[in-house]
């Protein structure tokens, strides 16, 4: 699956009070995204984090959960820069299935992740010693197929107005009504990966990227 990723960089800059207010401010205010229907997790030991949530943001307890280091802590690998993470969920409504963050229910649709704040806050050696970078950096990750799913008051990406066109026309194509079939989705998603590797100048070949897209042709074939 190729998906677009919108996202911020700071590198000594500013850290987790200034990324988690841009966030914020551009969700609500920006996208105009109702803040009762934002659903926000921390690191369960990041309590930096949690009161710049809780206290200067001003996002309810009960729509804020503390997740374990599988899910909401960022490592680059067993050695080097990583550190906790927070995450924005958007509710999709009591009538898709699943629970928020956290919940034995966490699995279901109801609610999607958008946004993943990354605090790179340490550097880890080979012994799994975790020390202070003297200027904690901040990578963030915002979905945009997901960003545009809700935009446009739809639960998947496959509904969107960009992946419709693909879908409705390969449809079209192969004389079927059936618009939610799975074979179609893969169809347009693969449509839209090999479009990007050609416009940014890769072609079919047998080797390296050119093979990546030579397989993807053969399997939207």
């Amino acid at each position: 699956t190729f998906f677009e990723m919108l996202g911020n960089f700071s590198f000594g800059d500013y850290f987790k009070r200034e990324a988690i207010a841009y966030a914020w401010e551009l969700l609500t205010e920006g996208f105009g995204l109702p803040a009762e229907k934002l659903w926000v997790t921390v690191y369960e030991k990041d309590d930096e984090a949690a009161a710049i949530w809780l206290e200067e943001i001003g996002v309810p307890k009960e729509r804020f959960s503390r997740i374990g280091l599988e899910d909401n802590f960022w490592a680059m690998g067993d050695t080097g820069p990583c550190g906790p993470c927070s995450e924005i969920f958007y509710d999709h409504g009591a009538d898709v299935p699943g629970g928020p963050p956290g919940s034995p229910e966490a699995e279901g649709d109801r609610f999607v992740e958008i946004w993943n704040l990354v605090f790179m806050q340490f550097n880890r050696d080979g012994a799994g010693h975790d020390a202070a970078l003297p200027k904690p950096s901040v990578d963030t990750g915002l979905g945009l197929e997901r960003l545009a799913a809700v935009l446009q008051g739809v639960h998947s990406n496959y509904e969107t107005d960009l992946f419709i066109s693909l879908i409705e026309a390969a449809a079209n194509i192969l004389e079927t009504d059936r618009l939610t079939d799975h074979s179609l989705r893969v169809i347009a998603d693969h449509i839209r990966s090999t479009s990007f590797l050609i416009v940014d100048g890769v072609i079919p070949s047998n080797e390296g990227r050119g093979y990546v897209l030579r397989r993807i042709i053969r399997r939207a074939i």
